[in-house]
């Protein structure tokens, strides 16, 4: 690093050039005031350290291996990697993003360009196999699941479902919903991993039936449908809620209320109630999950928020306290919430 430039953020930030030093190393303590103003000149500067000689002086790549689940189908995957790769940029990493599209075999062909890349970490959104991520602690490098946790071999950062689900099911039942039907995943097509506990899928579905007890509603079983959130084959469209959907709409006392656990089964659930001609939300309320499609859906669709910006910003920090201390800091269990927009309303009379 070239002093003069240091001197230059340090003199804007009004810090001495150490506390520059230990912002850009995330080394350190520094007051949050201190780190701001330090970012804010380094940005305003356009300062970039030289990160050959920094790689060959620290011996690492600065690059941050990210594996991901079906990002060209599933908006959830791309919104964590773009804030897991704005954080890494931030402290002067850069990431290396592969998709295994559920496949075990890819994953570790995946894994194995990672090592030999020679990334300083890896983060999973999602695991696929406890072997495969072995290989990594084999070689050294340090991994971190976000969302959820599938293997016991690294860590995880999980998202509190429960707490987003009951809100959705506490609005419906608020609006007068007694039929409130659940389109989900289910979590042996999914896959449980190798980890004890519940997963994402039965968190879910156990906060569907804990919404209806608290409401005083009867659980029916034909208002509940299980399967897969989407199909690669079908890239990622909504087929498979557009199906659940038009079963449930096919019963003798269809539901007024439908809660798909992901935007995609929500827009396909949307599809087919407007294809059985009924409007929403005057005949029929839907909410989704993640809050990825939410937004541009018509009506917009009220759905249960995933903290995407939280898992990744706070994932890169862990990797990196990882890579700079050894140790992994104390994992936070993310919030869900619920975020209301167009496509619920009152049960029709």
């Amino acid at each position: 690093m070239k002093s003069a430039t240091l001197m230059q953020v340090a003199e804007r930030a009004g810090v001495s050039t150490a506390t520059v030093a230990r912002v850009l190393k995330a080394q350190g303590y520094v007051s949050d005031d201190a780190r701001a103003r330090v970012e804010a000149a380094v940005k305003a500067i356009g300062y970039r350290p030289n990160a050959m000689a920094r790689s060959l002086r620290q011996r690492r790549s600065f690059t941050i291996g990210h594996m991901l689940d079906a990002i060209i189908v599933n908006p959830f995957f791309v919104n964590v990697a773009h804030w897991a790769e704005e954080e890494a940029l931030d402290h002067g990493y850069k990431t290396f993003l592969f998709n295994h599209n559920g496949l075990a075999e890819r994953e570790r062909i995946g894994i194995e360009r990672f090592i030999e890349r020679r990334v300083d970490a890896v983060l999973f959104t999602n695991a696929v196999s406890t072997d495969n991520v072995r290989l990594l602690k084999a070689a050294g490098i340090p991994a971190l699941q976000l969302e959820r946790s599938r293997t016991p071999a690294a860590p995880a950062i999980r998202v509190d479902n429960t707490v987003g689900a009951l809100q959705a099911m506490a609005h419906l039942a608020g609006l007068g919903h007694r039929r409130i039907a659940f389109i989900g995943g289910d979590p042996e097509l999914i896959g449980r991993g190798e980890t004890a506990g519940p997963t994402v899928e039965d968190d879910r579905l156990a906060a569907y039936g804990a919404g209806l007890a608290a409401a005083g509603l009867p659980f029916d079983s034909a208002l509940l449908r299980l399967g897969k959130y989407y199909s690669l084959s079908e890239s990622g469209s909504g087929s498979e809620g557009y199906h659940h959907t038009r079963a449930l709409l096919a019963l003798a006392d269809r539901p007024t209320a439908i809660f798909a656990t992901c935007d995609i089964l929500a827009a396909g659930a949307l599809q087919a109630v407007y294809e059985a001609g009924l409007r929403v939300p005057d005949d029929i309320s839907v909410i989704g999950f993640d809050d990825t499609l939410a937004a541009n859906l018509t009506p917009q669709l009220t759905t249960v928020a995933q903290p995407m910006e939280q898992l990744g910003r706070i994932g890169f920090r862990a990797v990196l306290a990882a890579i700079e201390t050894g140790a992994w800091p104390e994992q936070p269990l993310l919030p869900s919430h619920l975020v209301l927009r167009r496509s619920t309303g009152p049960a029709p009379l």
